[in-house]
């Protein structure tokens, strides 16, 4: 199954998107999504702007684009899963995505995900990778896919499963229908960056796996790209408590949706063999990131 790049004609099904994003802190990263979507060749969507700024930045940057895009610009609390919510609320589309404030969508993503649709109704979503750049001139395929995500996106398509979950979506990437999002409802909201808990991380899987549990069928392509930058650097003392906290958010996942005891030890084992990794080569932040990694996945794993 791959992806059409035909045009998206007359007589097709209409799909309407509705983009749910979340924003706090950023200002120029938005300004570059919102040039992303006017580069649109596919009009037919809405953008639901979270604000959980506690100023009026955001009123410049949109004030240009609203005259141009169908923009609602609503507030929220603190907490990515409750701004996702307050999204959901407002959202009217046939097909609901939720980028990242500093993400930016080609050209052409939402008209071949209208395509995709259009051609495989059977299909209840979408997802892709991420890449930090746009492919280069001459660049291969393999060498496109060594971008951010090599290690984490898979280079095969193919449908969504609780074991491959991980390494095929994230909510960047992840466009699924209205009746899905309708029937699986809210994002958890004791999950992700703000929360307030111990758990800062694994809102964007355990949405799908809802999904794919209540009997929906995701596919995943690899030649579906969303634009994020990599991740910035972090000072060194942060890494460990950073590693666990997003640690415990994932295996909190794990328990959330009954993972079976094989697929959580094998889960387990990476992060101790990067531990193992980056302390032979001597790079004891690393290193302490990895083994906080485990200690936080097992700590979520075990919770109730």
């Amino acid at each position: 199954m791959h992806l059409q790049r035909r045009a998206y004609g007359e007589g097709a099904v209409t799909i309407r998107f509705s983009l749910v994003l979340a924003t706090v802190g950023r200002t120029n990263e938005l300004e570059r999504f919102l040039s992303s979507l006017d580069s649109q060749s596919n009009r037919e969507f809405e953008l639901v702007v979270v604000d959980q700024n506690k100023d009026q930045r955001l009123a410049p940057i949109l004030e240009p684009y609203q005259k141009k895009l169908s923009i609602l610009h609503c507030v929220s609390r603190s907490g990515l899963s409750r701004a996702r919510n307050v999204g959901l609320e407002h959202a009217t589309g046939s097909v609901v995505s939720f980028p990242d404030d500093d993400c930016w969508y080609p050209p052409d993503l939402l008209e071949r995900v209208a395509l995709f649709f259009c051609d495989h109704p059977e299909m209840a979503g979408l997802s892709g990778r991420l890449a930090d750049r746009p492919r280069q001139v001459g660049e291969s395929c393999a060498e496109d896919q060594k971008n951010i995500g090599a290690p984490r996106f898979d280079r095969r398509a193919g449908l969504l499963d609780k074991a491959n979950v991980w390494r095929r979506t994230c909510s960047v990437t992840l466009f699924l229908k209205s009746s899905v999002v309708g029937e699986v409802g809210e994002f958890d909201e004791s999950l992700g960056l703000g929360a307030g808990t111990l758990w800062a991380g694994g809102e964007d899987i355990d949405y799908p796996l809802r999904a794919l549990k209540a009997g929906f069928r995701i596919y995943y392509s690899p030649d579906l790209v969303v634009f994020h930058p990599t991740s910035p650097g972090h000072d060194p003392s942060e890494l460990a408590d950073r590693g666990y906290r997003y640690g415990a958010g994932i295996g909190r996942v794990w328990r959330k949706n009954s993972y079976p005891v094989w697929l959580v030890v094998y889960h387990l084992s990476r992060p101790v063999g990067g531990a193992l990794l980056n302390l032979v080569r001597g790079r004891l932040p690393e290193a302490r990131y990895h083994l906080a990694a485990f200690r936080g996945r097992l700590r979520g794993w075990r919770s109730r």
